[in-house]
């Protein structure tokens, strides 16, 4: 049987990925900002850099990026709840492979349009997601 301690840690990152999505959608402008902050260390730049359509679609995409966040956490949150609680074969994969490819696809194509700050980003929550990962997976060997 998984330790509590491991199901919770795994439970609150979940939730924070489902806040953060939620608030994506709810409030995209401080998503906007946030995010200018990270990739040009000032909250108002993407404004003062980009026509007003621009920011638009941009307020736009962290929306909708948003929202997907929001579905893969309640995706995982069911899997955590069932599967991976239970100790079924796969359901310590059904959390990690898509984690993994996640991490790869996106830290990649942040690679590839210079946005290496999302990279950073990115690593900090594998390494949310994956240290309760790696302490678990004895349980489905």
């Amino acid at each position: 049987m998984i330790p509590t301690f491991w199901l919770r840690w795994l439970y609150l990152v979940i939730l924070g990925v489902m806040l953060f999505g939620a608030s994506m959608v709810i409030m995209p402008e401080v998503a906007r900002d946030l995010f200018s902050l990270l990739f040009y260390s000032s909250p108002g730049e993407f404004q003062a850099r980009y026509p007003v359509d621009a920011n638009g679609y941009i307020m736009f995409a962290h929306g909708v990026l948003g929202a997907t966040l929001l579905g893969w956490g309640a995706t995982m949150l069911l899997i955590l709840k069932g599967p991976f609680r239970r100790c079924e074969p796969g359901g310590w994969m059904m959390l990690t492979a898509p984690l993994i490819l996640w991490f790869v696809a996106d830290s990649a194509f942040s690679l590839y349009t210079g946005f290496w700050q999302n990279v950073l980003l990115n690593a900090v929550l594998l390494l949310l997601f994956g240290i309760p990962l790696l302490a678990t997976r004895k349980y489905f060997l």
